[in-house]
């Protein structure tokens, strides 16, 4: 009696949660391994170029569901969770939620989103939140202020619980503290976009060779990670002094003079204090200023760095963080916005 081919041994990296191993399977049990391990990927609608991206880029991992997300006539919510119907992929799934909370309403829908998925039956839930953007309200100086950053924090952690915490993953958080605003059912996976602006900077039509930083702060949080790629680059760090009503912005340490620079901070509201920085180093003999910024908000708009206006950059580098502001960026201008999904494909 003749015997069948040999099964063929496959090794194949696992992924459960948020580790990774090496394992060796036969033939016939590898796409069960597969299915076990994959991620299904849900979003937000600002999110789904991303998700499908993900899925591109490693179909064997990730797959995506797409949502209807759509209104009732009296404006409240109506939604439909991909991945339920034909077929339940979403029970037993480690399942990953990209969310955009870019406004208040669109919070709320995803937070109904996130409070059903938990009932759900999952094995695990990640939830990518690239901006975080109650960050910036964690504190407050007088009695009856309200700190928003709390606040989410909070609907996060109360989230019903599926056996494990809730991973929430976040890119360069304004203030580090929030992180520990969250607690028992929902905890923060602090992640960095700096790989990205580095990747720029290593490019070999890159003519950038000195970082700046707005404040102490930014110096602190991210000159460790310029100076382990850039060892001998001089480090120029801003600061800003009150006359009056106004700020003027100065140069506290370093020199900027002959150097061509990249000015590095977390993230750019209405960009006063970044505009004030360009114009200094300028005035204090710069070549070029460039600035890069993990998350892009211009509440008020961006035109006060456009080109065509007379803007002091170069180059501005953006991650997409918040691609509900950056897709609506010129692509004809100096800002330049940076993928995130490689990153999250990895850090996840």
């Amino acid at each position: 009696m003749s015997e069948g081919p040999p099964n063929k041994r496959h090794q194949l990296l696992a992924h459960q949660g948020s580790s990774a191993h090496l394992i060796t399977v036969s033939s016939d049990k590898r796409d069960q391994v597969i299915r076990l391990f994959k991620y299904q990927v849900l979003a937000h609608p600002e999110q789904e170029r991303a998700a499908k991206q993900m899925v591109e880029k490693d179909p064997e991992r990730f797959v995506f569901h797409h949502t209807k997300w759509g209104k009732f006539p009296d404006g409240t919510d109506n939604i439909e969770v991909g991945g339920f119907y034909p077929y339940n992929n979403i029970k037993n799934a480690h399942v990953i939620f990209l969310a955009s909370f870019h406004n208040n309403d669109a919070t709320l829908s995803q937070f109904h989103v996130l409070n059903m998925l938990c009932e759900a039956f999952l094995e695990s839930l990640t939830v990518i939140l690239p901006y975080y953007p109650t960050g910036t309200m964690e504190r407050v100086v007088r009695e009856g202020q309200v700190a928003t950053a709390n606040t989410l924090a909070r609907l996060f952690s109360n989230l019903p619980r599926i056996g494990k915490p809730i991973r929430v993953m976040v890119y360069d958080l304004h203030t580090l503290q929030n992180r520990f605003y969250l607690s028992g059912n929902a905890l923060a996976s602090l992640h960095t976009a700096m790989p990205l602006l580095v990747a720029e900077l290593n490019k070999p039509d890159s003519k950038i060779n000195c970082v700046a930083f707005p404040d102490e702060g930014a110096c602190k949080r991210f000159t460790g990670l310029i100076s382990e790629a850039f060892p001998d680059w001089e480090v120029v760090i801003c600061g800003k002094v009150r006359d009056g009503d106004k700020r003027i912005v100065h140069i506290q340490d370093g020199n900027p003079e002959g150097k061509h620079i990249v000015i590095v901070d977390d993230l750019v509201q209405t960009g006063g204090t970044l505009h004030e920085c360009g114009v200094a180093l300028k005035k204090q003999g710069a070549l070029s200023v460039s600035a890069f910024v993990t998350h892009a908000v211009f509440p008020r708009g961006w035109d006060r760095f456009s080109t065509a206006n007379g803007g002091p950059f170069d180059k501005f580098f953006i991650t997409n963080s918040n691609p509900h502001v950056t897709n609506l960026l010129p692509t004809d201008d100096c800002f330049q916005v940076l993928d995130l999904v490689d990153l999250m494909v990895v850090d996840v």
